[in-house]
């Protein structure tokens, strides 16, 4: 079998392994507690959220089965990126407020908290499920790039990968999963845009992109329903509302990654670039490697029989010049292993918090979590490399992703929306939508016959497609009925977990009445100062209170003036008595404990802000 690239371009890929297996283990000294292991300590300013999101967004089986997509059907690949845009109010004004003022680990303990105990039993159990087998996918993925470049089988080249990823992740925690990941997103959107404006450039000369590229292919959208393989209505139902509503509301990964903003505005900023900005342009960045490969066949430059999962390195190989491909190839290992490392840490955090702590060894010290938490994340990896051979049976890429997530993504996804948005919703509705929409969607499997009503025309060998519509349908359906035959919640049982109850949360959060007066930073330098009794607490000058709009007992946000250090350096403390000390009025006092925790040094210049 022919293999692709040379010496040059394997020494980057590499290379490129090295480097970050090295610059995720880095972390390990950020990362002391369970606390900074699944949610880096809540430290981290929006861009660094933002761009670290794209990159577990753009995973490895991204490239290829989007390239694959655009290579058969042209522009409409891009329409399952787009179709997030619908769930940005849902998860910016209804989920976001919920989980970060609930101080929630996992979302099966948001599920226990609104509804009940066994409704958090049966959601740990789906959740461990998807996570552990959407690692399977993304290492299938990997081990099919691989043994198109270079023949080596699909299954050792995900054992390879997995073994890289788990190493960081089990030194790092969620601090090495985030800066990793923003290293890795540049560096696939750099690679991905490069490649689709590059073969722009190239086939100028040979007749033009758009001259080449398929009249039928050039639409923004898909048919309605056809082919069985690729269509609107099948595409909205599985990707647009299962799978981006469980990308967002389900997946724990993501759930833990906007956890650790430094705030609930943070947490919304980095959603609004997110959505409105980085998708679009990661959309471009997978598909386009697919819209290339069908110009340079249409001009002749590749063959007339490339199968659509070889499109993306069939193309970069075509275009790249040695050392480019290199980097080309770093990217699609960028993106599997960025979206593999936030699944394992999501896994472990669901394993941790809501099956060995509440189960298994109820009052252990941190320290023994923490281990536990390390150890799961080998075990993830494991479970996902056991799944490989599974996917491998599927005919395509596109297919395995969608009948997983089909499958085992709508009764939470139903659970999810109802419970944050619908104060009505009860517990055993909940617990029936969790059991039962999941008893239903294995029976769909063995009777097919169920889909045929929500079929919308297409073929029967498109209606895994559907079975996510299926699946939404006959969950909701068994959440509301069962909702209206029971009785309401208590108004206490819901505060703060639903939407409408924000300001609940807000106040149990903090422990006293919100200040969402709007202030300014104040750029102090640190001074150590032990205040007795209080070692949560800072204080800084009345002139700085002012400049903050805040008021004794606010919680405040301190961290190293440097942008680019990304939250490492900081703490949240809340606002103490004002100095009264005049020559201090510069300084911002901080006690020991938190100097520790914050990373600080004497006479540091720090940013003091206001958070509520």
């Amino acid at each position: 079998m022919e293999i692709l690239g040379t010496p040059l371009d394997y020494t980057i890929m590499i290379g490129y392994f090295i480097l970050i297996v090295a610059f995720g283990t880095f972390f390990a000294r950020y990362t002391r507690t369970t606390k900074e292991f699944f949610l880096g300590g809540q430290r981290f300013p929006w861009w660094i959220i933002s761009f670290s999101c794209v990159a577990t967004l753009v995973g490895s089986y991204s490239f290829i089965k989007y390239s694959s997509v655009g290579y058969l059907y042209g522009f409409s690949s891009t329409q399952s990126y787009i179709n997030d845009i619908f769930l940005l109010p849902i998860f910016m004004f209804c989920w976001l407020p919920v989980i970060y003022f609930s101080r929630v680990l996992s979302i099966p303990e948001y599920l226990g908290k609104r509804f009940d105990p066994k409704t958090r039993i049966v959601g740990t159990i789906i959740l461990i499920i998807y996570l552990v087998g959407y690692v399977g996918i993304n290492l299938y993925t990997l081990g099919v790039a691989f043994h198109t470049l270079i023949g080596l089988p699909v299954f050792w080249a995900a054992v390879a990968v997995a073994v890289l990823a788990t190493i960081y992740v089990v030194a790092g925690g969620q601090t090495a999963v985030i800066w990793t990941d923003l290293l890795q997103a540049f560096i696939l959107l750099i690679a991905g845009i490069g490649l689709f404006v590059g073969g722009i450039f190239f086939l100028r000369q040979h007749g033009g992109f758009w001259n080449l590229f398929p009249a039928g292919h050039k639409y923004a959208l898909a048919y309605f329903n056809k082919p069985p393989s690729f269509n609107f209505v099948g595409i909205f139902w599985q990707d647009a509302i299962a799978n981006s509503f469980a990308f967002w509301l389900m997946n724990q990964g993501i759930m833990m990654r906007f956890m650790s903003a430094k705030s609930l505005f943070d947490s919304r900023k980095a959603a609004l670039f997110n959505i409105l900005v980085l998708i679009i342009v990661a959309s471009v960045a997978t598909s386009g490697g697919g819209w290339i490969a069908r110009a340079l066949v249409s001009a002749g430059f590749l063959p007339k029989t490339l199968a659509g999962r070889d499109a993306f390195v069939k193309a970069a190989y075509l275009l790249c010049r040695p050392g480019v491909f290199g980097f080309v190839l770093a990217a699609l290992t960028a993106a599997l292993m960025s979206t593999v490392d936030t699944l394992l840490n999501a896994a472990s955090a669901v394993f941790v918090n809501d099956v060995w702590r509440p189960h298994i060894v109820k009052k252990a010290p941190d320290k023994h979590y923490l281990r536990v938490a390390r150890i799961t994340c080998i075990a993830g990896a494991i479970i996902g490399i056991a799944l490989v051979p599974i996917y491998m049976k599927f005919k395509t890429i596109y297919a395995a992703h969608g009948a997983f997530t089909a499958t085992i993504t709508p009764p939470m996804v139903v659970a999810i929306v109802l419970g944050c948005t619908w104060k009505r919703y009860t517990a055993k509705a909940a617990f029936w939508t969790l059991l039962g929409g999941i008893i239903l969607m294995f029976l769909s499997i063995k009777y097919d016959i169920l889909l045929a009503p929500f079929s919308c025309g297409i073929a029967h060998s498109g209606w895994f497609f559907i079975r996510a519509l299926y699946g939404l349908v006959v969950s909701g359906v068994i959440g509301v009925v069962v909702t209206l035959f029971t009785a309401p919640p208590s108004k206490e049982k819901i505060s703060g977990l639903v939407w409408g109850t924000e300001k609940e949360g807000m106040t149990k959060f903090k422990g006293a009445k919100p200040n969402e007066r709007e202030g300014k930073l104040a750029v102090l330098r640190i001074k150590q100062v032990e205040i007795p009794g209080k070692g949560e607490i800072v204080k800084v000058s009345p002139r700085a209170m002012q400049l903050m709009k805040a008021n004794t007992g606010d919680l405040l946000y301190v961290t190293d003036h440097r942008w680019w250090m990304g939250g490492l350096h900081s703490t949240h403390a809340k606002a103490g008595d004002p100095i009264t000390e005049v020559e201090d009025f510069d300084k911002v006092y901080v006690p020991k404990v938190l100097m520790d925790r914050g990373r600080f040094k004497e006479g540091t210049k720090v940013s003091v802000e206001k958070i509520f």
